[in-house]
Parts: C-alpha cells; structure tokens; sequence
C-alpha cells in the first residue's frame, strides 16, 4: 500500500451525524466514507471534461446527415411510445 497522509477536517454538526449514518449504512469508516467522497469530487473534473468532450463530439457528428434518418422517422407513426 502507497504512503497516506493524515489530514485534519472540522465538520459542521449536521455533515458529522451524516458521516456517521453514512458510515454505519455501508458498514465502513468514516475515513473510508471521506476519502471515496474526496475522490469523486476531485477527479469527477476529469469525469467533466470527458463528458464535455462527448458532447462536443456529439454535436459535430449531429450536423452530417445520417441516411437512416429518414427510415427511423418513418418507423416513429408506428411506435406510440417514441411519439414526444
């Protein structure tokens, strides 16, 4: 196991009783609970940019004509559950 750091975090009331119940919950420490916290807030960033970049990529694609289009359009009269 890699070095770990011992950090310090003072805590309002309310986010201390929800860390505890959180804890008890999933059968974890509290510090187990802090650090998966810890780590989808500071590398979901890394989750943002992925999904800005699919979107963005999403968006390109959107603007070329897809030659099925027009058959799935079609089909859509058919379906009730796809009408809007």
């Amino acid at each position: 196991m890699s070095a770990s750091k011992t950090t310090s975090v003072r805590l309002p009331p309310h986010l201390s009783r929800e860390l505890a119940r959180r804890a008890r919950a999933t059968k974890r420490g509290k510090n187990w609970v802090i650090k998966e916290a810890l780590e989808q807030y500071l590398l979901g960033s890394a989750n943002d940019r992925l999904r800005d970049e699919a979107r963005r990529q999403s968006l390109l694609v959107s603007k070329h004509p897809n030659p099925d289009e027009a058959a799935w359009l079609d089909r859509v009269e058919d379906i009730p559950e796809w009408k809007a």
